[in-house]
């Protein structure tokens, strides 16, 4: 990612992100996937049986947990995650769906203040989505940044799980401590296919950030070519000005993109 600017006679849009800790726009690679770890960091000695066999995936030792009462389905490890946030983290449906049956907790938060749904969502576990959504997870729930489910899901790749999300009533236009839509999250991550997608179940194209940069704005800073040239064919606003003055053809001219 280019540096933002400083022209002379122009103050600059300040590069700070609520989605820093997970995925975001201040950091110089600014995808997810290219620059943290999706799934949790895992300790043997933070963890009890019941964490150690949704970490394995294994139902059999789940169940036998669970009938002796060796440990409670919702005990949390040392860093407050719960059996259900593990498996989800790692893979494991058939763990999820057992958990799920035995009415476990489905939107208690770790310690990185994020759900199951939003861990599952995370590392593209659809089973795990599918299954904590058919049950009742809140969709809506936002982490300490104020990202929710379909934030996570527009930093990634997989369009089904986006829309899973909408058809359990995920807010399309929900805003994290930035203002960043899923879409404006979606733009500036470059990933095409989810803001097609997202723009066919009605989102707002021409929402802003908190310092009121548009969807135009952050695609040709971050040299989304493809998603300036959907954007210009949908009539977003090319006039429009950041809170400093700026226009998405500055924008473009300090961050050397060819319109």
């Amino acid at each position: 990612m280019k540096k933002y600017f400083s022209f002379r006679g122009k103050s600059s849009v300040p590069i700070t992100s609520s989605l820093r800790d997970g995925f975001g726009l201040r950091r110089d690679k600014r995808t997810v996937a290219r620059n943290s770890q999706q799934g949790y960091n895992i300790r043997d000695k933070d963890l009890k049986k019941i964490h150690r066999a949704a970490c394995l995936g294994d139902v059999a030792k789940m169940h036998h947990i669970l009938v002796l009462r060796k440990n409670g389905i919702n005990d949390r490890d040392k860093m407050h995650r719960t059996a259900l946030h593990l498996a989800c983290a790692n893979g494991h449906p058939d763990v999820v769906s057992l958990l799920v049956e035995r009415k476990c907790q489905l939107n208690l938060y770790d310690k990185e203040a994020r759900t199951p749904l939003m861990k599952a969502v995370q590392c593209q576990e659809e089973s795990c989505v599918t299954i904590l959504l058919e049950h009742g997870a809140d969709p809506n729930l936002t982490d300490g940044n104020g990202n929710t489910a379909l934030h996570y899901a527009a930093a990634g790749q997989n369009v089904s799980i986006v829309e899973k999300l909408l058809l359990h009533n995920a807010d399309i236009e929900g805003r994290n401590k930035d203002d960043l839509t899923p879409f404006l999250l979606a733009v500036a991550e470059n990933k095409q296919q989810i803001v097609e997608f997202l723009m066919e179940r009605g989102a707002n194209i021409h929402a802003i950030d908190r310092w009121k940069r548009t969807a135009l704005m952050l695609a040709v800073t971050y040299e989304s070519t493809d998603i300036v040239k959907l954007l210009l064919q949908e009539g977003i606003n090319i006039f429009f000005e950041d809170e400093c003055g700026w226009t998405a053809e500055e924008y473009a001219t300090v961050s050397g993109f060819n319109v």
